[in-house]
């Protein structure tokens, strides 16, 4: 063991030399020619191989299979293993070009990435229901800088657009390069008018940031492999903190987001040092923020509405009539009339593949004309969306089924009135889910008595006032005071 362990050998080596101290020139040779019956024999030359040269794309199961239904008394349990290494050894010396890999080197500030990655699998539960989200991802290739955020719908160009002016602000500087795959929301092959819009758009974009856009080829997402790769990592970094926080579910949309942000600013300060290096070569961000909105005009309908994206919104009633401009982003919509703010609406979608109608609607921009039309509210094409939380809805089921739609229309329109008059919603819906709970039907003058505020009388105030006299004295006892 000493000898072998000064000689650099192992001690199997060194007992075998000692066993045997020959040289291995001098030592017979191990048999190279077959001991066994070749399984292939009349099958490889005359069937196998010039199925492959027609079809080089058969897999090593595809012709199993096919043997063996040829020659089911042939096929032995060694005839798999055979044909597989036969069929690697064959594609080896006369087979297709293999893709290859090049590794590259990454310079500081050169390269930016920007991708998508579908984040269902990791089962995050918002407001108890589960999250159907993307990720947009973005990475610096150099320092391995990241930022991630959510993205409700697909890879549209808000998304996109939204995604990168946040990852760049929080980075602070701009790379020369931006690299993406085939992105639907950079370059949609659909039809040219549209292809050539988005497309302009997207370079819009990169140029307003001094960036060169550039893309893998389609169908190759390894070409972007600096940011794919990443996507495991990230999901997987995203799945650990999940663990460690014990549960999956969130408050609202809000709280997830700032989660994911902890999560990857803990990546980025381990990697403090080289973000730190690669952004002191950054170019500056640009003084004016880039549009990341997609932009549309639409009439307000005498239904204090409007449609976008095959989903019906609604406003304030006082705009019908009038045209808003919209910016629509990827989780809501800002309306502006002419140059001056409106509101916000959150973004609403229809499921894909279903022409299912889908309705944003908020009861505070209709509970003034709902009141002057109480039974408008039975039918009504978007009652199921009116209510503003889960208490009302059952209050409606169980006042409908006990009662006529007419009385159920004026008891839920006067409780909506009274949520949206003094501002109790959330305590008015507290009392009806306790009152169904008990088994009582909601009472609207109950309900108002309870939360109307008590008014009570004014003081009765008894001012005396002073005769003019008594100023006069006080003007002239002043006067005297002044002359001594």
């Amino acid at each position: 063991m000493t000898a072998a362990v000064k000689a650099g050998l192992s001690v199997a080596t060194a007992r075998r030399i000692d066993i045997d101290p020959r040289p291995p020139s001098t030592k017979k040779q191990r048999r190279t020619w077959r001991t066994r019956p070749d399984p292939l024999e009349g099958l490889w030359d005359e069937e196998i191989l010039p199925l492959l040269v027609a079809a080089p794309g058969l897999r090593p199961i595809t012709l199993f299979d096919e043997m063996e239904r040829r020659h089911p008394d042939r096929i032995g349990p060694s005839f798999r293993r055979t044909l597989e290494r036969r069929i690697a050894e064959w594609k080896a010396l006369h087979g297709a070009n293999r893709d290859v890999m090049f590794p590259q080197i990454q310079q500081a500030g050169r390269m930016g990435l920007s991708d998508f990655t579908d984040a269902n699998g990791l089962g995050v539960i918002v407001g108890g229901q589960n999250l159907e989200h993307r990720l947009y991802h973005f990475a610096l290739a150099f320092s391995g800088f990241e930022h991630a955020e959510v993205i409700l719908g697909g890879e549209s160009y808000p998304a996109l657009a939204s995604g990168l002016e946040n990852a760049l602000c929080l980075l602070g500087g701009v790379p020369l390069e931006h690299r993406s795959d085939s992105l639907s929301a950079a370059f949609r092959n659909l039809a040219m008018p549209d292809a050539e819009d988005l497309t302009r758009r997207f370079a819009a974009l990169t140029a307003h940031y001094g960036m060169v856009p550039t893309r893998n080829n389609r169908g190759v997402a390894h070409e972007n492999g600096a940011i794919e790769s990443r996507h495991g990592h990230v999901k997987t970094r995203i799945a650990q903190a999940l663990l460690l926080r014990g549960s999956p579910n969130f408050d609202d949309l809000e709280a997830y987001r700032a989660f994911l942000a902890g999560v990857i600013g803990q990546h980025n300060r381990r990697h403090a040092a080289m973000i730190d290096a690669e952004r002191a070569v950054l170019r500056p961000l640009p003084m004016a923020p880039a549009m990341t909105w997609e932009a549309m005009t639409v009439r307000v309908s005498s239904a204090s509405g409007f449609m976008c994206r095959h989903v019906f919104y609604t406003v304030p009633s006082r705009l019908v009539g009038h045209r808003l401009h919209l910016r629509i982003h990827d989780d809501r919509i800002e309306a502006f009339l002419g140059g001056s703010f409106v509101l916000t609406l959150p973004r609403g979608r229809r499921p894909k593949g279903t022409d299912t109608a889908v309705h944003v609607v908020d009861y505070r921009h209709i509970i003034a004309a709902l009141r002057a039309k109480p039974g408008a509210l039975a039918n009504l094409a978007y009652r199921d969306a009116l209510w503003p939380r889960t208490a009302y809805r059952r209050a409606w089921e169980v006042l409908i089924a006990a009662g006529s739609a007419r009385d159920a229309a004026r008891t839920m329109v006067g409780l909506l009135a009274l949520a949206h008059d003094r501002g109790v919603e959330a305590d008015l819906a507290t009392a009806i889910d306790a009152g169904l709970d008990a088994g009582e039907l909601p009472d609207l003058a109950a309900m108002m008595r309870r939360f109307t505020p008590v008014v009570a009388a004014a003081p009765e105030v008894l001012v005396i006032l002073p005769s003019l006299a008594i100023f006069d004295r006080l003007i002239a006892l002043a006067a005297a005071e002044v002359v001594s």
